[in-house]
Order: structure tokens, then C-alpha cells, then sequence
């Protein structure tokens, strides 16, 4: 246990009993025991003192301790149709990986780009882009860093050995499949978790939905410009690997393939699965119009994918199905526990008064409209560098809603770019799953993996100011 871990440990709850003793209140009763609650959360949080979805469950214990909630209500929060809409995803995503379609669709997406060099790492971010898309970024990290490896290692072993060039090669390609990660995943609700925090909030409290094709309406051309953004300061600026001339990568592209043999049935039956949930999900209002009675949900067809996935045979005669609820042994959930923390400490700000006092004091203040926006979009993408971006996300969401209801601006206008922020850390290792992964490979060092990130955190900033200022008004 880390230094920072044993006096996070203690430091939480002392803080909370610190400030339930103290006769002092800040707010109002209720209010200050809300505070008390973020304050040991986000201690535990940050220093990661225990595991983020144990912490999750302080609200379902101190909320009706204090009188801040019933636990009925508090509870409510963990089984939020958000929370199963994410299940559901979370269930395709676990059958992906299962039957090893996702790296099938890697490896062709890969082979599809082509041998030079530059295309190589152009191709292996979109690969690893698309798969977090519906997958975790940590997974498609994963699944993409061995391939990578190989593909590195010909550099390594051939007739001039591990160049100037070979190692520029070597850290675009890593760089690139962590970056596009975490890039990828902010062009769906179901891609990254901030995102699917943002979403219950709005259900929770505002009764405000976004459907999963208006999300990525939006979602998707970030995704794409900042996916753009990573190849051409990798590749273009600060690490050319241009003169690497190589036709041995597609061996390695096509060997990989021939590992995975011939499509199953088991993939093609995912697959089958897979195309008709997006595409429900992309047509659901559609449907909906038609058909007004049916009202279906996001959540409603996320559960029916991973019922269907359960349900649907394999094979009649011998039970076998795609899916056994053994498999779930391996599904996060950890993370839905953290959504529904999230959520309740979200409820219990509500509840208190704390985001009407927050709304309050912004409104009374003379705050220049834009550059508040700006430091709050630029004050969650550095601080998401050092802590969890679900927690940052989970603690920081209801607070900028109030400050949105202060500036008398749309709420949704500030609100989606501020957690959109939360998921482009890019210059630290420590910030997200898929830059740990490739730091741990030994190709990539910190000075390399900053210089780069300082870059793309400022592309990322100067473009979610534009979302906020030109583009979410569009939509909402």
C-alpha cells in the first residue's frame, strides 16, 4: 500500500467527522453533511485507498445516517435505467471479446489501411478508435498492444537494426493506440463511462434524455478531429517515421487472421446481434414515431441485446448458448456500483440545496459567460491527468449543472463539453488505462508521452470551446 493510499485511508473519514463535530455550518444541516460525504469520497477517490466502487457505497450508507435521504431513495439511484442501459453494453461487449470478434474486426480494419509505415499506425488507432467505441478502451488497448509488439519487433530484427526512425515508429504506434482510445470512446453514450454518468444525471434530476444516435451526432466528429489531431502530431510532426519502407507487417497482420480461422458461428451470431442492437439504437426514434406506443428506450434494447445473447441457443440439443452467467465473472461491476455513487451523490446535492446555493452565488456574481466555460472545460481536462475521470465526473457534473442554471446559459451547452473533457488526458500515464498499458510496454517514456500530451490536452481544449460556443447549441 502506497504512502498516499494509508493517509487517504485515514483522512476521509476523519475530514467527515472533522466537519460533522465542528460547530460550524457552512450551508445548512443538510447540506454540510452532503459535503462532508464528497469530501471523504473524493479523498478516497483520488488516492484510491480502497476500490472506487467500494467508495461508490458511501452514500447508500451515510445519506440516511445524516437524514439527507431515505435509503429507499438513495438506493433508487444504483438501479437506474442508465445503469442497466451500460449493463447491457457492457454484456455485447463481454460476447465481443468472448468469441474474439473484436479482434477480428481489429485486424481487418488494420490490414484494410495498408504497409507503409504511416498507414500502419493510421491504421491500428482507428482499429482501437472503433473498438472503444463499444468496448472498453482498456480492452481494445489490450487487444491491439501484442499485435503492435510484433509488428515493432520486425524493426527491431532487421538488417539495420532499431533506428532513429524504427523508435519513432515504435512510439507513434503505442502513443497512437493509447490516444485513439481514449479518443474513441467519447463518440458513444455507451463508449466511456463519464459519458453514461452525464447521461443519468440528466434522467435522474432534469428528466432530460439524449438518445444514444444524438449523442453520437455530436460525439462522433470529435472523436474523429481529435483522432486526426493524434496521427498528425505523432506521425507528421513530432515523431516521423516516413523513410520506413516495410512489407513485412502485413505477414504479421495476415498471420493473425489465419490464428482466428475461419468465422464461427458463435461470431457470426454476435455479429448478428451486435448490427441489429446499433441499429436499433440508431433508429429508435424513428421506430418510436411509427410505432408511438412502443416507446423504446435505449436501455430496453441494450437489455434486450444481452438477454438474447443469454437466451438465444447455440446449439438446442446441447444448451450451449454464447453467453453463460459464468462469463459475467469478468463484467465491471465495479464501474455500475460507481455510476450509482455518482448518481446518489448527484441526488443528494439536489436534495440539500447544495446546487441551488452553487446556482445562487453564480447568478449574484458578474462571471464573464465564456471564459467560465472555458476554465471549467480546461479545469476538468488537467485535473482528469491525476484521478479518475468517472469520479471527476460523478463530483464535478451536478456542480457545473448548478453554475450553467447561474449563468442563465442552456445547461446542456456546458454540461456535455465539461464531461467530454474528462476523457482526453493525454499527457500522463497515471490518467487513463490505455496510457498505463502502453507506458508499461517500454517503448514510451514520460518526457515523450507530456511532450506529446501538452499538445493534444490544448487541441482538445481549443475544440471543446468551440463545441460549447458553435456546436452543442445545434443540437439542443
Amino acid at each position: 500500500m502506497k504512502i498516499t493510499q494509508k493517509i487517504g485511508l485515514f483522512l476521509g473519514p476523519i475530514l467527515f467527522l472533522l466537519l460533522q463535530i465542528l460547530p460550524i455550518t457552512m450551508v445548512s444541516a443538510k447540506a454540510d453533511a452532503v459535503i462532508a460525504v464528497a469530501i471523504w469520497m473524493v479523498i478516497w477517490w483520488i488516492t484510491e485507498s480502497v476500490h472506487i466502487a467500494v467508495t461508490a457505497l458511501l452514500p447508500l450508507i451515510l445519506f440516511p445516517l445524516l437524514k439527507v435521504m431515505p435509503i429507499a431513495d438513495v438506493g433508487a439511484n444504483y438501479g437506474s435505467p442508465i445503469i442497466f442501459l451500460f449493463f447491457g453494453g457492457f454484456v455485447l461487449a463481454l460476447a465481443l471479446e468472448k468469441v474474439n470478434l473484436h479482434k477480428r474486426i481489429a485486424l481487418n480494419i488494420v490490414k484494410l489501411t495498408g504497409t507503409t509505415s504511416e498507414k500502419v499506425v493510421l491504421g491500428f488507432m482507428l482499429a482501437t478508435a472503433f473498438m472503444s467505441m463499444w468496448i472498453s478502451n482498456t480492452a481494445s488497448t489490450v487487444v491491439m498492444l501484442p499485435i503492435a509488439i510484433s509488428v515493432i519487433r520486425l524493426l527491431i530484427n532487421d538488417e539495420d537494426g532499431f533506428t532513429k526512425g524504427d523508435k519513432n515508429f515504435a512510439l507513434s504506434i503505442m502513443l497512437g493506440i493509447a490516444f485513439a482510445a481514449n479518443a474513441g470512446g467519447i463518440a458513444t453514450v455507451i463508449g466511456t463511462p463519464p459519458n453514461s454518468v452525464l447521461i443519468g444525471l440528466l434522467e435522474n434530476q432534469y428528466n432530460i434524455q439524449i438518445s444514444f444516435i444524438r449523442w453520437m451526432s455530436f460525439g462522433l466528429p470529435f472523436s474523429i478531429i481529435m483522432i486526426a489531431a493524434v496521427y498528425v502530431v505523432l506521425v507528421k510532426w513530432m515523431f516521423p517515421c516516413k523513410e520506413i519502407k516495410f512489407t513485412a507487417s502485413a505477414n504479421v497482420i495476415d498471420d493473425e487472421i489465419k490464428k482466428l480461422g475461419k468465422i464461427s458461428s458463435e461470431e457470426k451470431r454476435v455479429l448478428t446481434i451486435f448490427g441489429i442492437t446499433v441499429f436499433l439504437w440508431i433508429t429508435r426514434t424513428i421506430i418510436n414515431a411509427i410505432f408511438p406506443e412502443l416507446k423504446l428506450s435505449d436501455t430496453i434494447i441494450s437489455l434486450i441485446a444481452a438477454v438474447a445473447l443469454f437466451a438465444i441457443p447455440m446449439n438446442f440439443k446441447r444448451g450451449n448458448f454464447v453467453l453463460e452467467w459464468n462469463d459475467t465473472s469478468k463484467l465491471a461491476w465495479g464501474i455500475l456500483l460507481l455510476f450509482g455513487g455518482g448518481l446518489a451523490l448527484a441526488k443528494g446535492m439536489a436534495a440539500s440545496g447544495l446546487v441551488a446555493v452553487i446556482t445562487d452565488a453564480i447568478a449574484a456574481g458578474n462571471f464573464n459567460i465564456l471564459l467560465t466555460a472555458s476554465l471549467l472545460i480546461l479545469l476538468m481536462l488537467f485535473m482528469t491527468e491525476l484521478m479518475s475521470n468517472v469520479a471527476l465526473v460523478a463530483v464535478l457534473a451536478p456542480v457545473v449543472a448548478g453554475i450553467a442554471i447561474g449563468l442563465n446559459i442552456p445547461m446542456l451547452n456546458l454540461l456535455i463539453p465539461v464531461t467530454m473533457a474528462s476523457s482526453c488526458a493525454f499527457m500522463l500515464p497515471m490518467a487513463t488505462p490505455p496510457n498505463a498499458i502502453v507506458f508499461a510496454s517500454g517503448y514510451v517514456k514520460v518526457k515523450q508521452m507530456v511532450k506529446a500530451g501538452v499538445v493534444l490536452n490544448t487541441i482538445a481544449v481549443l475544440l471543446l470551446i468551440f463545441y460549447y460556443q458553435f456546436i452543442i447549441p445545434l443540437f439542443f
